[in-house]
């Protein structure tokens, strides 16, 4: 069984309007990259990922879904395009004498299938498996036309009716988190934001929207996938205080756009006051939610 329930961290100067890019890293790798693991488990369990699979994770953050596979015998490569994940990604499957550690060195590079350490991974054999746990923020920003793109590149680098694994929020009335994502998404529309800086445009960034019923359907049928099967499973998001709760859904990037917008002192305060009808009288913080994934194939 997997814990969600994360251990109490020492919580960054409150009075500090801004994180440290690093600091922010370590909370996504340390507080809420653990909450998708029940995801990766199914999706794993169901394509019996293990020897023989050679399989490519795109926006693999800070390598925890590809330790999972290594783990499990199969060899990995990953992209991200954020260097500062890939150095943690780096830091967990590179490690000499790791206990259970994956036999070969995984490949890592910066972007996605189009890195040359994945061309040089792909040019030995082609992947089995490809995974885009997150693919709209992954796989080229909040455009679908370029997460197809992304994902084609990926394909041609997959072996003839080998697997591609997209993934996403489920509905959002079974995801409890929803209601604290959609602070997010309101701040940072700085028309409609208090104290909003009126200079300022929505800055590119990735922003949650409610998940569609077939958005990750439509996004396979612009890469050309078939789909194959799908699933859902619950991925509770547990906190062991209101501070590790607000540090680690800051750490998803999905509240950049609201700090730049806003400021971070506000998003910090407004997504506190989201969050408080969902902390139990021992102080933890606990949100049902339920991700749903998508297996296609070439």
């Amino acid at each position: 069984m997997t814990f969600t329930l994360v251990q109490r961290h020492r919580p960054h100067p409150s009075s500090s309007p801004t994180t440290d890019a690093h600091a922010r890293i370590r909370d996504w790798a340390e507080i809420q990259e653990r909450m998708l693991v029940p995801l990766y488990e199914a999706v794993y369990e169901r394509l019996d990922i293990g020897a023989g699979t050679r399989l490519l994770g795109l926006g693999c953050g800070s390598g925890l879904a590809l330790l999972m596979a290594a783990a499990r015998g199969a060899t990995v490569c990953g992209a991200d395009p954020d260097e500062r994940r890939l150095d943690l990604a780096r830091e967990r499957l590179t490690a000499v004498g790791a206990p259970g550690g994956p036999a070969l060195p995984a490949r890592l590079g910066l972007g996605g299938p189009e890195s040359p350490c994945i061309g040089e991974a792909a040019a030995e054999s082609a992947f089995t498996v490809v995974t885009a746990f997150e693919p709209l923020s992954a796989l080229g920003g909040i455009s679908p036309g370029a997460a197809a793109s992304t994902l084609a590149a990926a394909t041609a680098r997959t072996e003839r009716g080998g697997a591609v694994v997209l993934a996403g929020w489920g509905p959002p009335e079974r995801c409890a988190t929803s209601g604290v994502l959609r602070v997010g998404a309101r701040l940072a529309d700085p028309m409609g934001s208090p104290g909003h800086r009126r200079e300022a445009e929505p800055p590119p960034a990735a922003r949650w929207w409610p998940c569609g019923r077939d958005d990750l359907e439509e996004l396979a049928a612009l890469a050309g996938l078939r789909p194959d099967g799908s699933g859902r499973v619950a991925c509770p998001f547990g906190y062991a205080d209101m501070d590790s709760a607000v540090r680690g859904l800051l750490s998803t990037g999905l509240f950049d756009a609201a700090e730049r917008v806003t400021d971070p002192i506000q998003v910090r305060k407004e997504i506190t006051e989201a969050l408080h009808p969902h902390q139990r009288a021992d102080g933890t913080v606990w949100m049902p939610n339920v991700f749903r994934y998508l297996i296609c194939r070439i």
